[in-house]
């Protein structure tokens, strides 16, 4: 219900988005995650029709977003990161309104359908400046949802919410996923794992990697923090640690040995028994302990290149070295 190919937007002499292509099936619940300023909220704008790419092409729902950008606009609910909502209208009437500007039918029954799916029928006759934050992001979907679309593209959902919010709100997309394609842009990880079926995950214009939470983690399970416990004098086993190819960094750990990281797919456990060994230490201990996907996450996107910028000629140089 999403196909984006080579997606591509610059503002200035910068490029937000280079070359994107994905794809978001119906009933799928896609995580589209990344630091702030990744392009998460660039990507949504134009999968919306909010602004158009610099290159590129896009279909939602089967129309392609600049064409066909009202037919788009009629398939398509967006939660923007901060929600449009009129303080001083009830629930009710402030639903009323948006429905009658999208022209749905029988505006009024569709407005009490909407409120019973975001649990917010008890509030419909109360004021939106009396909600709680989670009470606005629940209305702010319903908007999106006013319509029927097919896609729901929801933009830092649970921005500002505190536990007992953020569980109502998954729980909600969750359902919602049943039956549309949803698009959830979070640089919280832990939104992944509770609710998408796919992640994206996206640093600097690029996508980085694309696969399930639990795929992901198996994949990369080769990246790890390894505990190493050393009986004697530990002096030089650090510096040796490190000199093992395939070992990203080494520290000491809280409880006195020694604690280093792999890269990702690289086994280098039995090198390091090896020299550890042959340099005259007493080995006791060498464990290996998984990497979380916020672990995981920064490993991917710590080291990536900086985005490309334009030369005096208004040409995009791919190769240079942009601090």
């Amino acid at each position: 219900m999403i196909q984006a190919e080579g997606l591509t937007k610059d503002y200035g002499m910068r490029r937000a988005l280079d070359n994107l292509t994905f794809e978001a099936a119906k009933g799928e619940i896609v995580g589209f995650l990344g630091p702030n300023g990744a392009g998460k909220t660039t990507t949504m704008r134009i999968l919306t029709g909010y602004m158009p790419p610099t290159s590129g092409t896009a279909r939602v729902a089967g129309y392609d977003v600049i064409e066909q950008s009202l037919e788009v606009r009629r398939r398509t609910g967006y939660l923007p990161e901060t929600v449009p909502l009129y303080p001083e209208m009830s629930v009710f009437d402030y639903l009323k309104f948006m429905a009658d500007l999208r022209r749905v039918p029988k505006a009024e029954d569709r407005v009490d359908e909407v409120l019973e799916m975001v649990h917010l029928e008890e509030r419909a006759d109360g004021y939106i400046a009396n909600l709680s934050k989670g009470m606005r992001q629940r209305l702010g979907i319903a908007q999106a949802l006013l319509h029927s679309p097919e896609v729901l593209i929801l933009d830092e959902p649970t921005i500002g919410l505190d536990p007992a919010q953020i569980i109502e709100v998954r729980n909600l997309i969750r359902e919602l996923g049943r039956e549309r394609t949803v698009l959830l842009s979070t640089h919280i990880l832990s939104e992944a794992q509770q609710v998408c079926n796919r992640v994206l995950i996206i640093n600097k214009g690029k996508i980085v990697v694309e696969d399930s939470p639990e795929r992901l983690q198996a994949r990369l399970m080769g990246a790890q923090r390894v505990i190493v416990q050393l009986g004697g004098d530990p002096d030089g086993a650090e510096a040796l640690i490190a000199a093992t190819p395939g070992v990203s960094r080494v520290s000491k750990s809280a409880n006195g040995g020694l604690e280093f990281e792999t890269q990702p797919g690289v086994e280098v456990r039995p090198e390091v028994a090896r020299r550890l060994v042959n340099g005259g230490f007493e080995l006791q201990e060498l464990r290996p302990l998984s990497l979380s996907l916020e672990e995981i996450f920064l490993q991917l996107t710590r080291e990536e290149p900086a985005p490309p910028e334009m030369d005096e000629s208004g040409v995009f140089d791919e190769n240079a070295d942009v601090a």
